[in-house]
């Protein structure tokens, strides 16, 4: 009998064996998606995308969950750490990256300076409604994985000056209450200020670093 590690990964293989699939998981290596945009982005009919989506799951692949915006659209996520052998995605875009969240107070402020850190490529963030501050508990979390947001400041969209070559919205709130562009990226990261847990914000920039080491191929912490 084939060790229990072999048969998962010759199913997450298996998975990854067909054209559509492959494009799937491929497009959510960038960007957390919603079904209806991973159906007309792929030409799928639903049932279609259904079937395939069942596929990515089953193997462990994928993962579904509610937005934390309006609750009633569904995200699909990439389980990165089932890829943590396979090199997947597509390449990043050169210029600098816009990251949005809503109040510009944790989550993007972490994604710009982890971005920044482990691409040596500007980045910056905004909010749609900027809080007053960066919040200390991102300071805190930035502090112990080495990164320093202790001069960062809220700002608003209209305060960016240059135009990104990339946007990633890394809050549901905030993609939805914008119109994204068609080469936009969507991190659907929880947020951390609502989050009961003491660990909230370590947990978050751990989902950013995994987003952005498997884009880039740097090493996973």
């Amino acid at each position: 009998m084939a060790p229990p590690d072999l048969t998962r990964r010759a199913d997450q293989y298996a998975a990854l064996g067909d054209v559509a699939r492959l494009a799937i998981v491929d497009d959510l290596a960038l960007s957390d998606r919603s079904p209806t945009e991973l159906g007309s982005r792929h030409g799928l009919p639903s049932n279609l995308l259904a079937h395939h989506l069942g596929v990515l799951d089953r193997a462990g692949l994928i993962e579904r969950h509610e937005s934390s915006g309006d609750r009633r659209r569904r995200y699909v996520r990439l389980r990165f750490e089932a890829l943590a052998d396979l090199r997947i995605g597509l390449a990043i875009p050169d210029g600098p990256v816009l990251f949005i969240c809503t109040q510009n107070s944790a989550r993007s402020q972490l994604a710009a300076e982890l971005w920044k850190r482990r691409t040596g490529r500007p980045a910056e963030s905004a909010g749609t409604h900027p809080a007053a501050r960066v919040h200390p508990g991102a300071v805190a979390a930035a502090a112990r994985a080495g990164l320093d947001l202790s001069r960062a400041h809220p700002r608003r969209l209209d305060e960016v000056k240059r135009d990104p070559a990339l946007v990633v919205t890394v809050c549901d709130q905030a993609h939805e209450e914008l119109t994204p562009g068609e080469s936009w990226w969507h991190w659907s990261i929880p947020d951390p200020v609502d989050s009961s847990r003491s660990d909230s914000f370590d947990l978050a920039l751990s989902q950013l670093q995994h987003r952005v080491d498997a884009l880039t191929g740097g090493s996973r912490s």
